[in-house]
């Protein structure tokens, strides 16, 4: 599920629609009586047919009414431990808090808000416009559970031309826009940039090496030799042909293909009459190249120049939003969205709340075509027009090449729907059969592997992967460095211990301040945080060590189980260790087995890759970086002046003092630190 704004907990009237008071109470917001104190003077009734939970919260909401601002805003709903509950926007806050007053009337999924909610708090905004943009700034920072949650944000893939270099370089770009230059996008995928630079490459010839690389070449490059590069850096080209090269790829990737490839196909008939047949075979593999790039696109519009086609289906109780991307005519890829949303909630409901968070840091387009109407469409649509500077348009089409754009997402949002369900129940009855093989009663929802990397006991980690209902849940995965000063190097037992110290003390911690085990674990749409099952990769020693560190802190409802390698390692010869069982094997061809060695192997590329990353950290690692006060601009000079680290501890003060951008503390810091003790 996933938090979004909307009006998501409207119960009678839909999200941002401004109805709800009963009607014998409409008067007290309707004609904003001042007489009118406190909500409570209306009498509202008490129904002792709604839980005492609900009651109890629907007391509380109404407490806060009262300071609820009468004009546009956004309000949150907390619970007593300092949880979001739920953020919401309105054009009147006071009437869209009044609806929750009930205690009765609500969906199950409003009911559990209420009662759950023991405090509010309100922010007045001046337009419904700015409430929404708040609005979505909360939900993605606070994850709510009751709203709509979009869960996969990754930043998107651009292809840059920069412009900060007398020969401009093409590169693949995520994240802030802070280099100058031309950004073409948003891709799809990395897969679909990759695919797209490559014939770029061979298109236009232009450079993709960085500008340090560039600026020390004294001969072309081996892209050079394999046309993939006019090698403007040793003057294979001049300047002025590579800006025109660059100049035909920033019009093709504008929307200008046409004039780009008629323009080549002249020159490449100009330089064939002309019998220079080398020039025209390499104009035509570029025309070539170009072709490739548009034939591999697959449905390219022939009306659509700009647009994001969002599509949504709901199969099961889940949600999947298929978004397709069309720039300059093209189509640049689509990728499929799968919201954590309450199955209350209409999918026009969550396609609203999703566009919100979609774009709260992501550029968007002049055209927003959509399967369903949203009815925050026209505020979204104030809101990206500001923040763009132009008028943006979202339309839901009813007829042409639009709708068969939306059709076309909605045809490919339903077909990863069903490999969605698909694999989520398989991977149900892997867990199944994973509890029966061990011999647990209960079903499985969380399972934790853990394992430890280390050379010698030398930069050592420990790795917790986590698998669920829907696969492998990377979100909560953990690393843990292993900083137990009393261990013995290599000590694998005593590392496995810390790993799962640290693991359960802070669990224990997050259920007290929680006031026991978490209420959200209660929530079949809400991943728990305490695990079924510990899979320990090990034999008898490490599950014994598992084992008494649950016994140390008094863990309970946790099976645990190990898995030791077969002999000489073969996979398929593993066995398993299990409280009240002798050690046992599957059968080779247990559906089991297989699932335990995929957990096992993700917990083991994990903590391998961990351990790479650190160790090549402590290589890379400078006694620079120890000096407090010595950033990376110092750093820099300080190494550009006298070449090594090892050079800079010998220096003397007034050879440091002379470095540009050092000014005579910092040299005096760095010459403390080496020549007191410090190094």
């Amino acid at each position: 599920m996933v938090p979004t704004d909307k009006d998501a907990p409207e119960p009678e009237s839909p999200p941002g629609a401004d109805s709800p008071l009963p009607p014998e109470f409409d008067f007290a917001v309707e004609d904003g009586d001042e007489e009118i104190q406190d909500f409570a003077d209306l009498d509202l009734p008490e129904d002792d047919a709604a839980p005492a939970s609900v009651r109890r919260g629907a007391a509380v909401i109404r407490s806060f009414w009262r300071q609820a601002p009468q004009g546009p805003g956004v309000y949150r709903m907390i619970a007593a431990d300092g949880e979001v509950l739920y953020v919401g926007k309105a054009k009147s806050v006071r009437k869209r808090i009044a609806s929750y007053m009930r205690p009765l009337g609500h969906n199950n999924r409003i009911a559990r808000m209420i009662a759950l909610t023991a405090s509010m708090v309100f922010i007045s905004t001046s337009t419904e416009t700015e409430a929404l943009l708040l609005e979505t700034n909360y939900i993605k920072q606070m994850k709510p559970r009751f709203n709509v949650l979009m869960r996969d944000d990754k930043s998107f893939p651009y292809i840059l031309l920069t412009g900060d270099h007398a020969a401009p370089q093409i590169l693949k770009h995520r994240g802030a826009r802070n280099r100058k230059g031309d950004y073409f996008g948003p891709f799809a995928s990395v897969w679909a940039v990759n695919r797209t630079m490559n014939a770029l490459e061979r298109a236009f010839l232009l450079r993709s090496c960085s500008d340090s690389y560039y600026e020390n070449r004294t001969r072309p490059c081996l892209l050079h030799q394999i046309k993939r590069c006019s090698a403007p850096c040793t003057g294979e080209i001049d300047l002025d042909d590579y800006r025109r090269l660059v100049g035909e790829a920033r019009d093709f990737l504008s929307g200008k293909s046409r004039a780009v490839r008629d323009l080549l196909a002249t020159e490449m008939t100009s330089a064939s009459d002309a019998l220079e047949f080398e020039r025209a075979a390499r104009l035509r593999d570029r025309i070539a190249a170009l072709s490739a790039i548009q034939g591999a696109q697959g449905v390219n519009p022939k009306t659509v120049e700009e647009a994001d086609v969002f599509a949504i289906v709901e199969e099961a109780g889940q949600f999947c939003v298929e978004a397709f991307f069309f720039r300059t005519y093209q189509n640049w890829g689509n990728r499929a969205y799968f919201p954590r949303a309450d199955k209350s909630l209409a999918s026009a409901e969550v396609l609203d709340a999703f566009l919100a968070q979609f774009y709260a840091d992501k550029p968007a387009p002049r055209l927003i075509l959509l399967s369903h109407e949203i009815e925050n469409g026209a505020v979204l649509s104030e809101a990206l027009s500001l923040r763009t500077g132009h008028r943006i348009e979202i339309a839901r089409p009813q007829r042409g090449e639009k709708h068969e754009l939306v059709e076309h997402a909605c045809q490919n949002a339903r077909e990863a729907m069903s490999r969605r369900l698909s694999e989520t129940a398989s991977q149900e009855k892997l867990l199944a059969a994973l509890a029966a093989a061990l011999g647990l009663s209960a079903p499985l929802r969380r399972v934790e592997i853990y394992d430890n990397s280390h050379i010698m006991g030398t930069n050592a980690v420990g790795a917790m992967v986590v698998a669920g209902p829907a696969g492998f849940m990377k979100a909560h995965y953990r690393t843990f460095n292993i900083k137990g000063e009393d261990l013995t190097p290599g000590d694998d037992y005593g590392m496995m211990r810390e790993v799962l110290r640290r693991r359960f003390l802070r669990l224990a911690k997050d259920e007290a301040a929680a006031d026991g085990p978490s209420t959200r674990d209660d929530d079949e749409d809400i991943f728990p945080q305490r695990p079924d099952l510990i899979l320990i990769d090990g034999g008898q020693g490490q599950f014994d060590a598992a084992n008494a560190i649950l016994d140390e802190l008094s863990v309970t409802g946790v099976a645990v189980a190990g898995i030791a390698k077969g002999v000489d390692r073969n996979a398929g010869r593993e066995s398993f260790f299990v409280a009240g069982k002798a050690p046992f094997r599957l059968s080779p061809r247990d559906p089991a087995l297989y699932f335990v060695q995929r957990l096992r192997d993700e917990a083991h590329r994990f903590a391998i890759g961990t351990h790479r990353a650190r160790r090549k950290k402590e290589f890379t690692r400078s006694p620079l970086d120890e000096i407090a006060g010595v950033g990376p601009a110092r750093k820099r000079a300080l190494l550009h002046a006298f070449g090594t680290a090892k050079a800079i501890s010998k220096a003397a003060l007034s050879d440091l003092e002379k470095v540009a951008g050092v000014n005579a503390a910092t040299a005096r810091l760095v010459y403390n630190y080496f020549h007191e003790g410090g190094g």
